[in-house]
């Protein structure tokens, strides 16, 4: 893996200082490379997709450990609440995904960064769930994982080799031999959420939309698109899996499952997406390179096996609906000329964990890791003590040590 880890000749230094003003650094670390030459982490990573074309990496099937709900008001409860079940509309639905954006919507506020916090009050409320039978690989953590974080996060890493236009920032901290990621809001994305249009902000309520439109309250309920769509609520799976050596504990956001009872978890669960209509090749091909990327990363990571995408015209109705195979979707690509591959993006995912292992050592729930990394550039990394960029919040780090010292 030694030839993926290059220094980016447009960078001086990759120990840069947090380019906020308002902030006190002045109890930043920098990066100290061991005495020892030999074990020196490398600096930066490359996302150069040329370097990933390798055999595809072990990935486990995704299991299932729990789950969680948040509801209208973004409140944690370790139980299926907020579960929906999938209701199949017919082909040519005509959905009006306008109705209700005006009078029946209730919206998050998405400049309330909430970092790892409900994963974290499900993982003090499951300890016994998570699974730490998997002897394959040593992990010397309490818990069991090498990391812990959300499924978006990954996502975000999966995709990055084809990425051209948004970059990350991901806070990196060990806290008992686990590594918790947790994202960074970029400038370039906070300048993009306060400066959203109203057609921006109304699309995004488009998808809210399709699911009310899909989805009933219980197994044999019926959808109600009357009702108000409340984008605080939301039920989420936690999956454990491992890819290659690095043993994974991550939650993400599920729309819904299918009515079957006998389908167990992830397995059971369906992805809804809207799309613009494809009317030219061109779309079909841009639809195949950029929307289909995400969509398969997003709903491979957690093992979910189905999408169902509603594509709608350009006033928001929806006119036909196609399912997508998760599984197949690397298929559908195939024809594509320099399109994106499955094996890039987990390959780099790989090198990427193995590159956040040997950068983050010191096992300190104060000290943050920042992985920045931006397109056509390396991915690098600055360290901060006692930063606005800390994340693990004080009750869950108390909680677990006195988990610790009752277990001793």
């Amino acid at each position: 893996m030694a030839q993926s880890y290059r220094r980016d000749p447009h960078h001086d230094s990759v120990y840069k200082r947090s380019r906020d003003p308002s902030s006190d650094f002045n109890s930043d670390k920098r990066h100290r490379a061991s005495d020892e030459a030999q074990h020196r982490p490398a600096e930066t990573l490359s996302a150069h997709r040329q370097l990933y074309e390798r055999n595809f990496p072990l990935y486990k099937q995704p299991v299932e450990v729990g789950f969680f709900s948040l509801d209208s008001h973004r409140d944690f409860f370790n139980d299926q609440r907020q579960l929906r079940y999938y209701v199949e509309p017919r082909q040519s639905p005509d959905f009006n995904l306008r109705d209700g954006y005006t009078n029946r919507f209730v919206k998050r506020d998405d400049g309330v960064k909430e970092k790892l916090d409900h994963m974290l009050k499900w993982i003090l409320a499951n300890r016994d769930k998570i699974k730490t039978r998997d002897q394959t690989s040593s992990s010397s953590s309490a818990l069991g994982v090498d990391f812990v974080t959300w499924r978006g996060h990954l996502t975000k890493v999966l995709t990055t080799p084809y990425e051209t236009q948004e970059g990350w920032m991901l806070a990196a901290s060990k806290f008992r031999g686990t590594i918790y990621i947790s994202e960074v809001e970029t400038e370039a994305a906070r300048a993009n959420r306060v400066t959203r249009s109203e057609r921006q902000e109304e699309m995004m309520y488009w998808g809210y939309k399709f699911e009310q439109y899909t989805c009933a309250d219980d197994v044999n309920g019926t959808p109600d698109p009357g009702g108000v769509v409340n984008t605080n609520e939301a039920f989420c799976t936690v999956v454990q899996t491992r890819l290659a050596d690095h043993k994974l504990l991550f939650s993400g956001e599920v729309d819904c499952r299918v009515r079957d009872d006998a389908v167990p978890a992830p397995g059971c669960y369906v992805e809804l997406k809207t799309s613009a209509e494809i009317c030219t090749p061109k779309q079909r091909s841009n639809f195949h390179r950029y929307k289909l990327l995400k969509w398969w990363a997003q709903s491979f990571l957690p093992g979910v096996p189905q999408i169902v995408a509603g594509f709608r015209d350009h006033d928001g109705i929806v006119v036909s609906i196609e399912t997508f195979q998760t599984s197949k979707i690397s298929h559908l690509i195939k024809n594509e000329q320099n399109c994106w591959k499955p094996t890039v993006c987990m390959n780099f995912c790989n090198d990427f964990l193995s590159f956040v292992k040997s950068v983050v050592k010191e096992d300190d729930p104060r000290l943050v890791y920042l992985l920045e990394w931006e397109p056509h550039r390396d991915v690098t990394y600055t360290v901060h003590r006692d930063s606005p960029f800390t994340f693990l919040p004080e009750w869950f780090v108390k909680d677990t040590r006195s988990h610790r010292s009752s277990q001793h």
